[in-house]
């Protein structure tokens, strides 16, 4: 595609940092504190967020999944979790031997519904993850005060939204963890990779322990107290991680300069519903979503895109509860979730990205506004 729904943005300062450790030798290191990249790593983005404590792992997933097994939900257990996201969000679940409960999403933001979470949230319910879809902030106020009336804890699924706020508050420091990726897809990247944060002094230690195989220091000797894995994260992808920080404002900035200027050239077409920024949220502008009136278009829109060179994509065209493995463990079905269903055939994402200068951005507006034309 010749302009990418979204596009990683690597220069000689990346270049630079990957092969002086490549040439220090200096690749990973095993033991739970990590090495000298990975730990300034950490300190950094846990100031950018905000929260006291954050733990480098090897993807998003693993950090879903060890969040979960840190604070001992498994089998027999329930998970609260929104289907209009990737995969991994409810995998994580199956992963630890719990069970998935799936939640609609508000028609507006796409993000977890409260209503319908706090009608769902049973007994054996030990956690809820909220997803921050497509860089916008899920509602956490209405989420985290039926969390802790019902005494479950908040993860929040901020994979999509590093950088993004509400109420002046970074994602990642609301809830019990927040848990990042560094896919090359994502505003910043490490290549693969993964960040947990936390105010929890005791649960990092507890997750550094969990993602080197469950060791920790006893007398001197490294030693296995918990059953964990090789989750950690290699110095190389630390040490570019390091340099995306640092140009993860301005990436922020030229996504919402992009996602301004597209607004602005959209705004009006009849059919077509823009994204929504609630009153104190800040988008991270991950993605540029709209919503078709009638949902025959959506797909003829998308095909003429491509066919442009425009790399629109459908998140998600089939939720996971509708995915064959879990309509075979949970026997979920059509109906289940009537708005996420609904919006899985009418959205369709945009590039907005940090890699887009201005003329990208209007050669996308008019490519959409001559298929609209041509489809309707």
């Amino acid at each position: 595609m010749e302009i990418p729904i979204n596009k990683p943005l690597l220069g000689e300062e990346e270049i630079a940092e990957a092969v002086k450790l490549l040439r220090q030798g200096t690749l990973t290191s095993s033991p739970p504190e990590g090495g000298s990249c990975v730990r300034s790593f950490e300190e950094e983005f846990a100031s950018f967020v905000g929260v006291k404590c954050a733990v480098a792992v090897n993807s998003g997933t693993a950090a879903l999944y060890l969040s979960l097994l840190a604070i001992g939900v498994g089998p027999g257990d329930e998970v609260l979790v929104p289907s209009l996201t990737f995969a991994a969000t409810a995998n994580a679940v199956l992963l630890v031997g719990a069970k998935p409960v799936f939640v609609d999403v508000d028609p507006r933001t796409y993000t977890m519904d409260p209503s319908d979470l706090e009608r769902k949230v049973g007994e054996r319910a030990k956690a809820v993850i909220p997803v921050h879809l497509y860089g916008l902030m899920a509602d956490m106020d209405s989420i985290t005060s039926i969390a802790e009336k019902r005494g479950v804890a908040v993860i929040e699924d901020a994979a999509q939204a590093h950088g993004s706020e509400m109420g002046g508050r970074r994602a990642g420091s609301l809830g019990l963890t927040g848990c990042f990726s560094f896919y090359p897809s994502k505003v910043m990247t490490t290549g693969e990779g993964g960040m947990i944060t936390t105010n929890d002094v005791e649960l990092a230690k507890a997750l550094r322990s969990l993602r080197t195989h469950g060791q920790e220091w006893v007398g001197g000797e490294l030693v296995v107290t918990r059953l964990g894995g090789n989750f950690r994260m290699p110095e190389i992808e630390a040490a570019i991680g390091r340099v995306q920080l640092r140009k993860l404002p301005k990436f922020l900035e030229i996504r919402r300069r992009n996602a301004k200027l597209m607004t602005d050239l959209l705004q009006g077409l009849k059919g077509l519903e823009l994204p929504f920024e609630p009153e104190g949220h800040r988008h991270n502008w991950y993605l540029y979503t709209v919503k078709f009136e009638d949902p025959s278009l959506r797909d003829r829109v998308k095909d003429h895109l491509n066919r442009k060179g425009i790399g629109a994509t459908v998140y998600y065209k089939t939720p996971v509860h509708l995915m064959p493995l879990y309509r075979k463990l949970l026997n979920t079905k059509e109906g289940l979730l009537p708005v996420t269903e609904e919006l899985s055939r009418r959205l369709l994402s945009l590039p907005v990205h940090h890699g887009m200068g201005e003329e990208d951005v209007r050669r996308v507006a008019e490519e959409v506004k001559e298929a609209l034309s041509k489809c309707s």
